[in-house]
């Protein structure tokens, strides 16, 4: 959390490339709150209001991309409490997102396999979706990741060419990096230049496994 605690500069220095597309991966929530004596819903709390800050910040400052690992699909086995608190963030930030996204210029996205989500959340991405659509290939995009796992996310798109071969629509000799790439979660988007992990711990966690292949990786 201490990454994204620090005051903000309005604008990046001028001799510094900005990343195209920057991923995050949001861990220590928990661990935040318990130095605080707090619940670990506190820390949820705290980390989807920071998604919100610097979500608006990339946009500004021209990062076109910005994704979060919100939720993976190991996620579901944490205390009951918690995956429901989780559950009323997600609610309580589409709900945000449905109503300010055409206001802040930020297309609100999500990944993962979406099919285990309560039906009202699922019933809220759609609406969100829709809204971002119509935003156009010109918005900056801010994805949360929820129920994803990266070797998920490539078991599915495998599933996918393996359909299209036996139907005939697709042949095996035809399968490039780009076929696959096309039926991932992310294909809308460029694969992240940066991704970073607060919390201390290093390591990638199933996080994008595909796309990360060339990307910088910052651990604080």
């Amino acid at each position: 959390m201490g990454l994204f605690t620090r005051k903000l500069k309005k604008t990046p220095p001028v001799e510094r490339p900005v990343p195209r597309h920057i991923a995050v991966i949001m861990d220590g929530n928990g661990r935040w709150a318990k130095k605080r004596g707090l619940p670990r819903k506190a820390g949820h709390k705290v980390g989807a209001e920071t998604f919100r800050t610097i979500a608006t910040y990339c946009k500004d400052i021209g990062v076109k991309y910005f994704t979060v690992y919100a939720f993976s699909t190991e996620n579901w086995k944490r205390p009951a409490e918690e995956v429901d608190a989780l559950m009323n963030l997600f609610r309580t930030y589409l709900k945000e997102a449905a109503e300010s996204m055409a206001a802040r210029g930020v297309a609100v996205r999500v990944l993962g396999d979406l099919s285990p989500l309560p039906a009202d959340i699922r019933a809220q991405i759609a609406q969100v979706e829709q809204i971002a659509d119509g935003l156009g290939p010109d918005a900056a995009t801010a994805s949360l990741c929820i129920n994803y796992g990266g070797r998920d996310e490539i078991k599915n798109a495998v599933r996918r060419i393996a359909e299209e071969v036996r139907s005939g629509t697709l042949s095996p000799e035809d399968i490039t990096e780009e076929t696959i790439t096309a039926r991932l979660y992310t294909a809308h988007m460029p694969d992240p230049d940066l991704i970073i992990r607060p919390s201390g711990e290093v390591r990638t966690s199933n996080f994008l496994l595909w796309q990360s292949a060339y990307a910088e990786y910052y651990f604080t």
